[in-house]
């Protein structure tokens, strides 16, 4: 039935040409210096694609517009292929304008305008259709990792044309991954691979594959996977305060970081258990004393456990008696003082022997003097023999 009508349409389209020819010779030599103008188009996979054909100074000769497959499209106003998505723009003697909707890869090659002059004329545009690429899937990645593992993350997406470009992020940081293209029909399906040793700085990273391509021109396609790393724990004590004294308040805390959370965390002091309830008061991981004395001298312990492990970390206690603390205070600052006053006397006593060797040396200079204005030795041995017997004379005396 498609052949037939376009057959129809061509024979119409001859008898149209026969007859115009027939009756005004004159309108068809004007037509023939006429050259139909097209342009080149590029439109994403679903968008819709116009195709324009233009010519000056028409004499009423019929446009047409036909698909890579010589099928037509359009003749004049008269639509000739039933294809739904293909519709009518505009159409005057001097132009051709019909739309094609969601536009598929199929859509994708050489478009032909004819002008029906003696002899046709004929411009052809390429129409370029952008395969869109999908969402990228993320495989490798099992729940939870353990620390040491050895794990593949592999970014797979598919659809683009051309290839798309395929980059990964750690918490947007970008790392390189190894590419890899293959071509399927029209579009290409490509795949990046990212080798990670885990440990538990990973825990809580997310890793993002992200897709970039001329068809996403508004944004970017991307995924995000983030890793749960299983780890066993390692054990901090903090304390309140840097100097503990007899009568204060003083906590511990302990803090373990482990995935699982290693709950609840074990306190112990010299090996044994806590000695006096009433004071250390255990609240979760916190070890609290209300009020510190001598007798709470000694090494407290955490312990936390997970399915992986055990760990712990021990703070030695001393106590400080407030008298003592305030003597030794005092004792130091004495000592600062008296260290001050040592080192201000030192540098002034070289900064005084440097004086004085420095006027020294001005002395010695001044007993050859005349010397150096001798043309010759012997000269020089005479003035300087002559400043000997004048010596009486040139004395100089420090005060």
């Amino acid at each position: 039935m498609m052949v037939k009508q376009h057959m129809l349409f061509t024979l119409y389209s001859i008898c149209g040409i026969v007859l115009k020819v027939a009756a005004t010779k004159n309108k068809v030599r004007g037509a023939q210096g006429q050259v139909p103008l097209v342009q080149n188009m590029t439109v994403t996979e679903g968008g819709t694609a116009n195709l324009t054909c233009r010519v000056e100074h028409n004499d009423n000769t019929s446009l047409q517009w036909s698909n890579p497959a010589q099928q037509t499209l359009f003749f004049g106003d008269k639509k000739a292929l039933r294809d739904n998505r293909i519709e009518l723009v505009r159409a005057t003697s001097q132009e051709l304008t019909i739309s094609i909707s969601e536009v598929s890869l199929s859509d994708e090659g050489l478009y032909t305008c004819s002008l029906f002059t003696m002899p046709v004329k004929t411009a052809k545009a390429f129409l370029t259709v952008l395969g869109v690429p999908k969402k990228p899937e993320i495989n490798g990645l099992t729940k939870p990792v353990l620390e040491g593992d050895h794990i593949t993350l592999t970014c797979v997406t598919s659809g683009s044309k051309p290839a798309a470009d395929v980059r990964w992020f750690k918490n947007e940081m970008e790392v390189k991954g190894a590419k890899e293209v293959n071509a399927s029909g029209k579009t290409f399906t490509v795949k990046s691979s990212l080798r990670l040793h885990v440990n538990r700085d990973d825990d809580g990273v997310a890793y993002t594959c992200r897709v970039d391509h001329v068809a996403l021109t508004a944004t970017h396609e991307e995924t995000t996977q983030v890793l749960e790393v299983h780890y066993a724990p390692y054990v901090e004590i903090r304390q309140s305060t840097n100097v503990p004294q007899e009568g204060q308040y003083l906590k511990l805390q302990c803090v373990p970081k482990g995935n699982p959370s290693p709950d609840p965390v074990l306190w112990t002091k010299d090996g044994g258990e806590l000695p006096d309830m009433d004071r250390m008061i255990v609240d979760g991981r916190d070890l609290t004393f209300t009020s510190l004395n001598k007798t709470d001298n000694g090494t407290y312990r955490c312990e936390a456990t997970n399915h992986l492990g055990t760990s712990h970390a021990e703070f030695k206690l001393v106590i400080y008696d407030p008298n003592e603390l305030k003597r030794a205070t005092d004792h130091a600052l004495i000592g600062g003082i008296v260290a001050v006053v040592v080192f201000a006397t030192l540098c002034l006593i070289i900064v005084l022997g440097r004086y004085l060797a420095r006027h020294k040396g001005t002395y010695l200079t001044n007993e050859a003097k005349g010397a150096d204005d001798a043309p010759d030795a012997d000269t020089a041995i005479i003035n300087a023999d002559g400043n000997h017997a004048h010596a009486e004379e040139k004395k100089e005396y420090f005060i």
